[in-house]
């Protein structure tokens, strides 16, 4: 096994518990909690921790003061809860979240219930098995998330037997932009945004679109309007896929 597997796993602990407190993680604590034997190595235990909190729980760790060196922890979205959902309770979902948003979408806007899944699977999340991070995981992104607005969950039109589709909720188009989600994706494969051309043209146009907007706020009528319209695409590709 790595031998540095342990020390970042600690880093995470130190981090996801500084996380609940709204506190600034010092790296003057940090540093007191790795083995002496691999204090040289700091710089890539803090790296991988960084990492994995911002992959597995969509945190991301930003360094607010280099001379005396401290870091804010900031969640990705704005999930109620520090992303835990339950009030004092569990562990940020916030990454799952993005992952989700992000297959939708590579899908074209629009995922079909049994692409997530597929997607899920082989991150080892499944339906029906309790999750250690995420719980329940078909309640989370099925009543959870929609609740939230995040996600939009429905019946795809005409189906029989009944099948379901998911597309971003109206909360997700006011709070992110598929720039950021791709960025995310991009950092889980280990490559850059520019490498999937098609995906990143239509994160750049949808940049484009939002700095064109003269909407006063974050806002609802803009994002209700995009929701809308990529709820139409996905009919459009139901009916001529």
């Amino acid at each position: 096994r790595d031998p540095l597997t342990k020390e970042v796993d600690t880093l995470v602990q130190l981090m996801l518990q500084t996380y609940k407190t709204k506190k600034l993680v010092i790296k003057e604590d940090m540093l007191k909690i790795v083995n002496k034997k691999y204090k040289s190595r700091f710089h890539e235990i803090l790296r991988r921790a960084s990492f994995s909190t911002e992959v597995v729980f969509g945190i991301d760790l930003k360094e607010i003061d280099s001379v005396k060196p401290s870091y804010a922890l900031v969640s990705k979205m704005d999930l109620p809860n520090d992303g835990r959902l339950s009030r004092g309770r569990g562990l940020p979902k916030t990454g799952v979240l993005m992952i989700l948003l992000g297959v939708i979408f590579m899908k074209g806007n629009c995922a079909s219930e049994e692409k997530i899944w597929e997607f899920l699977n082989k991150m080892r999340i499944f339906a029906g098995k309790r999750h250690f991070i995420f719980g329940d995981p078909r309640k989370l992104i099925t009543q959870d998330f929609v609740k939230l607005k995040y996600l939009e969950y429905r019946q795809v039109p005409n189906s029989d037997p009944p099948s379901y589709e998911f597309l971003w909720g109206p909360r997700a188009h006011a709070e992110t932009i598929k720039m950021k989600v791709l960025e995310f994706l991009a950092k889980i494969n280990d490559t850059v945004p520019s490498a999937l051309p098609s995906l990143y043209e239509e994160a750049l146009r949808d940049e484009e679109e939002r700095a064109r907007a003269t909407v006063p706020d974050r806002a609802d009528p803009t994002a209700m309007a995009s929701a809308h319209s990529n709820a139409f695409l996905c009919n459009v590709k139901n009916t001529v896929l």
